[in-house]
């Protein structure tokens, strides 16, 4: 189920680093190098598989962006923020 404006605002308040741009979260990580960088992304792939919800990334040498959507619904839902969650421990 789409979360209203209001709950993402409260939501988005409990995360650190990210934004809300549109239809998605937006997360940016800078890293030593482009090794660090696609290490990080290696990382995601478990946590990603187990939610069954996946990150649209990109990856510039030592930057890597992260955008949270439920493409399915349209929008944003408690899944993004989730995965959201347990991106910010990695």
């Amino acid at each position: 189920m789409l979360l209203t404006d209001g709950e993402i605002q409260v939501k988005l308040g409990q995360l650190r680093n990210w934004t809300w741009e549109g239809q998605s979260l937006r997360c940016e990580r800078k890293f030593k190098g482009f090794p660090e960088a696609v290490a990080f992304v290696q990382s995601m792939v478990d946590p990603a598989e187990r939610a069954a919800h996946h990150p649209d990334l990109e990856i510039s040498y030592n930057r890597v962006t992260i955008r949270l959507t439920t493409h399915d619904q349209g929008g944003l839902t408690q899944k993004d923020f989730d995965l959201a969650r347990i991106i910010e421990t990695l």
